[in-house]
Order: C-alpha cells, then sequence, then structure tokens
C-alpha cells in the first residue's frame, strides 16, 4: 500500500490555519483521498498538561514546555490506537495544525534554538514532514482577530503583540536555517478564505 502523506499548517494564532486545514480537507476528499486531520498539543494526557501550562494554569518554564512538547509531539506520532504514523502506513493524509516547528519559534527564543531542534531531529521516533505550509500575517493583525474571536480568559501566554512579533521573527529564523532541509512554502494569510484556500491549492 502507497505510503500517505505528511502536511503540517505552522503559523501564529489568527492566521486561520483551522479554517484553512478544514478547507484543504474537504478539498482532498473530493478528490477521492482519505484525510486524517489533527493538532497539537494532543488530546492525550501530556497534550492535556501542556494546555494547562499554555492557558496559564499550570506554572512552567520555557526548557520543561519544550520538553514537554517533545514527549506529546511523540506520542502523536507513534500512539497504536490514533498515532500519525499509523494513518500514513495506511496510505491517508495527515494534516496537523502545528508541529515541531512550532516548538523551535515559540519555545526556541525563549530557551538555547540548538538545543531545541537537536532534541527533535536526533529523536527517531518523530515523523518528517512532506510539506509544510507557513501561513503568514502580520501580528497585529493576528491580535485583533484573537481579541475579535475569543473571550479574554481564553487567550493564552503567547497571545499578546510583543509576543507575536517576537515569535513571527523567531519563525523566519528557522524556516531559514531549515530551507534546504525541509519542504517549507511561505503562504500569504492575508486575504479573504477563498483567497488563502487558492494560494494553497497552488502550492500543493
Amino acid at each position: 500500500m502507497k505510503k500517505g502523506k505528511l502536511i503540517v499548517f505552522e503559523g501564529l494564532d489568527g492566521t486561520g490555519k483551522t479554517t484553512q486545514i478544514k478547507r484543504l480537507a474537504e478539498e482532498l476528499r473530493r478528490r477521492g483521498e482519505t484525510v486524517f486531520v489533527t493538532a497539537e498539543p494532543t488530546d492525550l494526557p501530556s497534550g492535556q498538561l501542556l494546555r494547562r501550562v499554555l492557558s496559564g494554569e499550570v506554572p512552567g518554564t520555557p526548557w520543561a514546555t519544550a520538553a514537554l512538547f517533545l514527549s506529546d509531539r511523540i506520542r502523536h506520532c507513534t500512539d497504536p490506537d490514533n498515532g500519525m504514523a499509523k494513518h500514513l502506513a495506511a496510505g491517508e493524509t495527515v494534516i496537523t495544525d502545528r508541529y515541531y516547528f512550532s516548538t523551535f519559534a515559540y519555545q526556541g527564543c525563549e530557551t538555547d534554538l540548538q538545543w531545541t531542534m537537536d532534541m527533535h531531529y536526533r529523536c527517531p521516533e518523530l515523523l518528517r514532514p512532506d510539506l509544510v505550509l507557513f501561513l503568514t500575517m502580520p501580528p497585529e493583525k493576528c491580535m485583533e482577530r484573537i481579541t475579535a474571536n475569543r473571550p479574554a480568559e481564553a487567550i493564552e501566554i503567547y497571545e499578546n503583540t510583543a509576543a507575536l512579533t517576537r515569535i513571527s521573527r523567531q519563525f523566519d529564523i528557522v524556516f531559514a536555517l531549515l530551507k534546504e532541509k525541509e519542504n517549507i512554502v511561505y503562504i500569504n494569510a492575508d486575504g479573504t478564505i477563498d483567497e488563502v484556500a487558492a494560494r494553497i491549492k497552488a502550492a500543493l
């Protein structure tokens, strides 16, 4: 059986990843593909703890958070019931909202980027994506979308303009370092849903 493809969506919160993932999954299913949509953090116990850390409910350090993301990511890949590897082996297209690039950008700018990258690339249980779609948008506009669509108590620790600006720059640093190693396509997410979906379709 032909192995499936792993497509990763990356970008700041507010760039519309969730909407575009849904649109892409619908498009691929119309073409006859079986599609599995997933996200990080996962719904597994490690992912649930991460969500509590990101919400500020549970205190955490950037170093511990980076390591916890790796632990959750390993389970995301290898879980015997619903891991990404299982779906890929079945020939499905897997689309994930965030992957290790987010850890490089978010925790990598608060810890040591090389350490963060090394512990991921040296982990044999992690899957390498076939395509990374990086949705770009000015941090100020991302923050406008976040505050317009979410109550104040649902805003996470990285969701403020200063943090988003810093992380946006870090994403650029990360992808510049990985341009020969990963298949990364920048997608301008500042447009209508249909316009952005067309850009993604063209990238595929």
